[in-house]
């Protein structure tokens, strides 16, 4: 097959959109198919693979730094024209998707719509230029109609179709297919460089994030929950990696509450998957996953969860089983935290089942496979 992938967002953005379309990208090439990705521009950044197009873009700096794409180019359009297409995905209902919405008619092969995102949580982004309530009225109702004009919808999970439906998506062609692990990597994932880096003692139990430190992952609440553990615990550290606009604002609040010796900021150049390694229980308070891609690899790697209960991240923990889901209370989440401290047999378990959920459920490879199942039902209808 020749697949051709629309995305506003892309490498070298380390954002879950970007992982969702390397992981396919990559496991459909090794499976003999040709893919092209079509992204913004990304001003100092240099494609090593010869399929990646990009159209011109401008930079968007509010909280992050992020490319909005231009989504007309005379130069895109002669590549498109030459080139032979079997399927279209877009991961975006505008911008790039608009571009890939026109090629997909034109071209008269399907378009695939994978929704991403729960854009009702991300109008903080537009807030200084644009109503919140406004804002997701538009973004939603915009969605609603492209997910409602494609030929079939991905969501990342069984509960954002819910959801998505709620809204009033009414396309007959929806299906659940999440994104899956780069095994290759996190099988290579070495515990012990992180902590050796950092000094962090085997006989510590290492409490970890991976996220963007932004309003939207819940990270004030987070830090706050994992504070009052830390406070009272001497035999434990807190590992955080991540990026965004309050990750100064939350380095700030470890000093003012004298907790710099126990919380670690992984750099930017700490591989992710070593990181997951290195920790012994994963915790995440994000309310607006469809997926939750980090929860994926910390099941893959082993790690017990606590979380915040919530849409995406509902589906992939097991209460009580790979971790424990609670409210949005600091008190509770604590004490399910101290829980698994406390009871390493619990740990063990949790663990045991995390490895096997991800192995079944989660990889790249299985994943991939039921895109393609789609794709190839898709193309085949068309003919």
């Amino acid at each position: 097959m020749r697949i051709a992938i629309f995305t506003n967002n892309y490498l070298p953005n380390p954002f879950g959109v970007s992982t969702s379309i390397e992981a396919f990208r990559t496991d459909f090439e090794k499976l003999g198919h040709s893919v092209y990705v079509f992204a913004p521009q990304m001003a100092g950044y240099a494609d090593q693979n010869p399929n990646v197009f990009r159209y011109p873009s401008f930079d968007f700096k509010y909280k992050i730094s992020f490319p909005l794409a231009i989504p007309f180019s005379r130069k895109i359009d002669k590549i498109l024209d030459k080139l032979e297409i079997d399927i279209i995905h877009s991961q975006h209902p505008n911008l790039l998707g608009d571009a890939a919405k026109k090629w997909a008619k034109k071209k008269n092969v399907p378009l695939v719509f994978t929704w991403h995102t729960l854009y009702d949580q991300y109008t903080h982004f537009a807030s200084p230029f644009i109503p919140r309530k406004l804002a997701a009225w538009w973004t939603i109702g915009n969605a609603v109609s492209y997910a409602n004009r494609s030929d079939f919808v991905v969501t990342p999970t069984s509960s954002v179709e819910k959801i998505i439906r709620g809204w009033g998506v009414n396309n007959g062609n929806i299906s659940s297919i999440p994104t899956g692990v780069d095994t290759e990597k996190f099988d290579k994932a070495d515990k012990d460089i992180v902590r050796k880096k950092y000094g962090i003692a085997d006989d510590k139990t290492v409490l970890t994030i991976v996220s963007r430190f932004t309003e939207e992952k819940n990270i004030k609440f987070l830090f706050e929950a994992v504070s009052s553990v830390l406070r009272k615990r001497k035999d434990v550290v807190f590992l955080a990696k991540g990026n965004g606009n309050l990750l100064s604002e939350m380095g700030a609040y470890v000093s003012n509450e004298g907790l710099g010796g126990k919380v670690v900021f992984a750099s930017e150049d700490d591989r992710k998957e070593d990181v997951f390694a290195a920790g012994d229980i994963f915790v995440y308070a994000s309310k607006s996953e469809t997926q939750g891609m980090v929860i994926s690899e910390a099941l893959y790697t082993g790690l017990p969860i606590v979380a915040v209960s919530a849409t995406g991240v509902s589906d992939q923990v097991m209460d009580g089983a790979s971790g424990f889901l609670v409210s949005e209370n600091q008190e509770e989440f604590s004490k399910a935290l101290e829980k698994l401290i406390d009871d390493k047999d619990l740990r063990a378990k949790f663990s045991e089942n995390a490895k096997k959920i991800a192995r079944e459920n989660y990889t790249s490879s299985i994943c991939a496979e039921r895109m393609l199942k789609v794709y190839e039902n898709l193309i085949s209808r068309k003919k």
